[in-house]
């Protein structure tokens, strides 16, 4: 049976420390519920308790959280190592712990991001290059990788606003310049992956001779699934990164070995799930892989769409809600750029008209209105780009933290004006089964080489590159010229009947919602 605190018995006690702590905090100060906490996630650990060990850390922790330290953080590790025997993997784990709740309730201050790398070095040290004998939950282990990649991108956006830095902070960004230095990051999450040996995991997965999938990562043998579930996160945390240095190609090839077509390990964790699918789907869009990126938001969003309910109580529903809105933003612009409705479900479809059909509608246009949105759209729903290096110290100081996206915004923004022309050239083309290219240069008002241009810019602006180095088309129409003749070929929607049964799925769980609501007297 999980473990729970009793809080009522403890309630005058609990409001009396937090009283105290508000006046002013004592990180050697140790509430009992703190000590309980503790003393009973390390026993669990010990025990590899992995069931436990979640409760504790996903309902516990944050339970604790929101109700004494909503504002101050968490008694320090010196405080409470003696508890816990002065363990150092727990210790680390504590702190990391620790950290997460200081950035994501308080303003952490430059020292504080200087000591949580350390703490990460620290940590991944011991599981790269020591032994780890424990079981941790899936949720917390990609968390761990989650939140690395997040105080990275955070310390980049922190350090590359310089114009209101103190002279104790400059020279502390000059004492520290290798703290959250991006070679550091990418080489603590390749190394994860390589020293797991995950990707050749995955390779005799395909070939029956293991059962990583299968277990969720975990081993049931008595043995440990930190190493091998933090290398199969990094390869995420390596698409994230990627993506946030605008390196879309990279970022993709660091995802391969996983296969988003199919429900791997990534899959269990919603954090992670939206994540993988979110930063593919956006790298596929910006490397005009538009269909790929239409049927992973398809697929994701209509998996959103359906859990969503079960979710609400947990802490990272609002995350779950804000990445969704992002997705539904994505897919308006892959749509709007390669109209291919038929690959989305008629639920997501319905959804996005609701949202985004007012401005995909005037997104077809491409004029100066079309261009405002798309910046709109694309503002709003892209990852926060970084530039990696730092600051120089000897030049006056300026703020840089937009220049990346700037630069993101304006190849976007490139890319569409350039997709201008094509829009026309696809309206006559869905009209005509074969036209000859004088008849369409006409209809165009230009010459018939400046249309032999725009065709092969449409071929070329159509087709793009996989991961496999394979040219993929992206068109919902294809043409070849023939005799001076244009001679068009429409591609068929191939049926999904599959959609047909999840909808009428939705709808009977809706009817049982409603039924179990009513109460019968």
């Amino acid at each position: 049976m999980s473990f729970s605190y009793d809080y009522d018995e403890a309630d005058g006690h609990g409001q009396m420390q937090l009283s105290q702590q508000d006046v002013a905090y004592d990180p050697n100060f140790v509430p009992d519920y703190v000590k309980s906490f503790v003393v009973h996630l390390y026993r669990y650990i010990r025990e590899k308790n992995v069931y436990e060990i979640y409760q504790m850390y996903e309902s516990s922790f944050h339970a604790l959280s929101d109700r004494y330290f909503k504002e101050t953080p968490w008694p320090s590790v010196d405080a409470v190592a003696h508890y816990v025997d002065n363990d150092h993997v727990f210790c680390l784990l504590y702190r990391e712990m620790w950290f997460r709740h200081l950035f994501a309730r308080l303003s952490p201050t430059l020292k504080q991001r200087i000591d949580s790398w350390d703490n990460y070095c620290s940590l991944f040290g011991v599981v790269l290059h020591g032994v780890v004998n424990m079981q941790l939950p899936n949720q917390w282990l990609w968390d761990m990788v989650d939140e690395f990649v997040y105080q990275f991108q955070s310390f980049c956006q922190y350090r590359a606003k310089m114009k209101n830095k103190t002279e104790q902070e400059i020279a502390l960004l000059g004492q520290y310049d290798k703290a959250w230095n991006v070679y550091g990051v990418l080489n603590y999450l390749q190394a994860l992956v390589e020293k797991s040996a995950i990707i050749q995991i995955l390779d005799r997965e395909k070939e029956g001779l293991e059962q990583f999938t299968a277990n969720d990562g975990y081993d049931y043998d008595g043995g440990s699934n930190v190493l091998k579930v933090l290398g199969y996160f990094s390869m995420v945390g390596l698409l994230r990164v990627h993506c946030l240095l605008g390196d879309y190609q990279t970022a993709l090839k660091c995802l391969q070995p996983i296969d988003t077509s199919q429900q791997g390990v990534y899959f269990t964790v919603i954090g992670s799930h939206i994540a993988t699918i979110y930063h593919y789907g956006f790298a596929c869009l910006m490397l005009r892989r538009y269909v790929d990126a239409i049927r992973e938001f398809n697929k994701i969003l209509l998996h959103i769409y359906m859990i969503k309910q079960y979710h609400q109580k947990s802490s990272q529903y609002e995350q779950i809600l804000k990445k969704n809105e992002q997705m539904y933003a994505l897919l308006a612009i892959c749509l709007s750029l390669c109209p291919q409705v038929n690959l989305v479900d008629e639920t997501v479809n319905s959804q996005l008209r609701e949202k985004y059909g007012e401005k995909m509608a005037r997104m077809q246009k491409f004029d100066e209105e079309a261009f405002a949105i798309y910046d709109e759209l694309f503002s709003y729903a892209c990852p926060k780009f970084i530039t990696p290096s730092a600051p120089s110290f000897d030049e006056p100081l300026v703020n840089y933290n937009q220049d990346a996206y700037r630069l993101q915004l304006k190849l976007f923004l490139y890319e569409v004006k350039q997709q201008q022309l094509l829009s026309g050239i696809r309206t006559f083309l869905k009209v005509y089964s074969s036209i000859s290219l004088a008849k369409l240069a006409n209809y165009m008002d230009v010459d018939e080489t400046t249309l032999r241009t725009i065709l092969l810019t449409y071929k070329h602006k159509t087709r793009a590159v996989d991961s496999d180095r394979k040219i993929i088309s992206n068109a919902d129409i294809d043409f070849y010229i023939e005799d001076d003749m244009i001679r068009v070929v429409e591609s068929k929607p191939v049926k999904r009947y599959g959609d047909i049964f999840l909808r009428q799925i939705i709808k009977l769980e809706g009817v049982m919602n409603n039924l179990d609501s009513i109460k019968l007297e």
